[in-house]
């Protein structure tokens, strides 16, 4: 490890409390931890992913999800939103001590805020890219928009886009309808759903 990489790790463990950091090209990226509606949408997100597919929920157990992991990738440290791998690729469990996992997961979600949406489309995309995902959704909840993204030789490929309360069968799961209206903060403001 060099001393550039050295750094960056040492100055990822010491951010402080609330901060997500991560490192793109040996340098530190650090963010705030979601707002609302961001932390909404992936939060619902997964629950609609894994109830129709991990198998402990009752899925067809074809996938496995983890919201905000810690992934090594080469010389990258990043944390996506939702990361799933196909249960065919996993051929053994993370080890629970572990606070990262080094294999690339098969879809990414990252939800977009107005702090992260650059350095999700410029920095992220082309390292998830690097390290061999093959589906990326990059969810907008203030736009209510989900954009699909396939890797191809070049890159990426925008393979759908998709706005407000449609109904989608996004690539991976295209066999499994997304209510997009379930992302979304409801209009009724919190309190009154809180009440």
């Amino acid at each position: 490890m060099c001393n550039n990489q050295q750094a960056a790790y040492s100055a990822l463990e010491a951010l402080p409390m609330g901060w997500v950091g991560e490192i793109l090209d040996e340098e530190l990226v650090a963010s705030p931890r979601p707002a609302p509606g961001q932390a909404r949408a992936a939060f619902m997100l997964g629950v609609e992913l894994g109830e129709r597919l991990d198998p402990r929920r009752g899925g067809s157990g074809r996938w496995c999800f983890l919201r905000a992991p810690e992934l090594r990738l080469g010389r990258d440290v990043l944390v996506p939103d939702l990361a799933g791998w196909r249960r065919d690729r996993l051929t053994e469990a993370p080890t629970p001590d572990e606070p990262f996992l080094t294999l690339a997961p098969d879809w990414i979600c990252e939800v977009l805020t107005p702090s992260t949406a650059a350095l999700d489309r410029t920095r992220k995309l082309p390292a998830y890219a690097r390290a061999g995902v093959s589906h990326v959704w990059l969810v907008d909840p203030a736009a209510r928009t989900l954009e699909v993204f396939q890797r191809v030789k070049r890159g990426w490929l925008l393979v759908d886009t998709s706005e407000g309360d449609a109904i989608v069968r996004a690539e991976p799961f295209t066999s499994h309808p997304l209510e997009l209206s379930s992302l979304w903060m409801p209009t009724e403001s919190f309190l009154e759903l809180v009440r």
